[in-house]
């Protein structure tokens, strides 16, 4: 098979494309996708690099996410048919390539209502958005969060998703499409976090009392602001940021915030199968709608992962079309 593959660690231009690839064959509980599609994240350029929790042995097949229909199931696999349209959020084989394989707990139906491209901006993004707003910050309707990058393809996700749980939304962006694509997805107000002391604009939206949680993703750059925003006992999730942050020890003990961070490869087999259930019930209802910014052959795989490193705000999702 075609695939985009990397046979040693460093930047994005090592994923090059190669046209003999072995196909990968299906486990008992896994599904074989046809691959029309696949999503580039931010974590694929963390990956390729060989920083990321998961060092991969090589060569290797980036890619998280990917849309296509089903070709093969596994002995085991009882919820997935052949033929039918699916989206996977994490594989086994890599997604940057004409057949991936993943497991069923990890695959969910597209349906008619959603294109490959869309599909394939479901699996990180939306998957991301879930276990931070819902395992990790337990967020509840009538509650108030503060999405920080809400134009980005997780910050969007996480948009729509709590809005459809009822909660009142508040996002960042640093453009004006931006926060007005923050505000189409559903956000009930939008801050422009280019701008100086912007945070005193959502300190008295919130009548001085703060948020009641916050989605962080660049927690180096934020994360002392954010113990300023966040109301008491509040909670802080931590989706991304790399580096050092100063952080007055005086703020937990006024605020009793809870601080803690989420990654999609700590997920226990329970919230796969609760986060696959919820996103395909969000197509079907219709509040789950990725945002498609940009698409790529798969021959500039390279340069679809340098875009997204360049600007990791970017408007929506970054698509490899396979």
């Amino acid at each position: 098979m075609k695939a985009a593959r990397i046979h040693k660690y460093g930047g994005p231009d090592e994923v090059k494309l190669d046209t003999n690839v072995p196909k990968p064959a299906v486990g008992d509980t896994q599904v074989l996708i046809k691959a029309a599609t696949a999503g580039v994240n931010p974590v694929d350029v963390i990956t390729i690099s060989g920083n990321f929790i998961f060092k991969p042995p090589l060569p290797w097949i980036p890619g998280w996410d990917a849309a296509g229909v089903v070709e093969d199931v596994g002995a085991k696999v009882t919820r997935l048919k052949k033929g039918e349209r699916v989206f996977c959020a994490g594989n086994v084989s890599g997604a940057f390539a004409q057949y991936v394989v993943a497991e069923e707990k990890q695959t969910g139906r597209l349906g008619p209502k959603l294109t490959f491209a869309e599909g394939s901006g479901l699996g990180v993004p939306y998957y991301t958005a879930f276990k931070a707003a819902m395992h990790a910050a337990r967020v509840k309707a009538g509650e108030s969060i503060l999405i920080h990058g809400a134009s980005g393809a997780v910050g969007m996700a996480a948009v729509q998703l709590c809005k459809a749980m009822g909660v009142h939304v508040l996002g960042t962006a640093g453009t004006d499409t931006g926060l007005t694509l923050v505000k189409d997805n559903g956000a009930d107000l939008a801050f422009n976090h280019s701008e100086k002391r912007y945070e005193d604009k959502i300190m008295a939206a919130t009548g001085g009392g703060g948020v009641d949680v916050i989605l962080e993703m660049v927690g180096n750059v934020n994360l002392s602001r954010d113990l300023q925003l966040i109301a008491k006992k509040g909670r802080i999730v931590i989706i991304g940021g790399v580096g050092e942050t100063k952080i007055d020890p005086g703020v937990f003990l006024f605020k009793m915030p809870v601080v803690t961070g989420v990654n999609l490869p700590n997920t226990s087999e329970a919230e796969w199968w609760e986060m696959t259930a919820a996103i395909e019930a969000g197509i079907r209802l219709g509040w789950v709608r990725p945002v498609v910014a940009k698409e790529y052959p798969l021959s500039q795989a390279a340069q679809a992962l340098t875009d997204i490193m360049a600007n990791r705000n970017n408007p929506g999702n970054l698509i490899l079309n396979i």
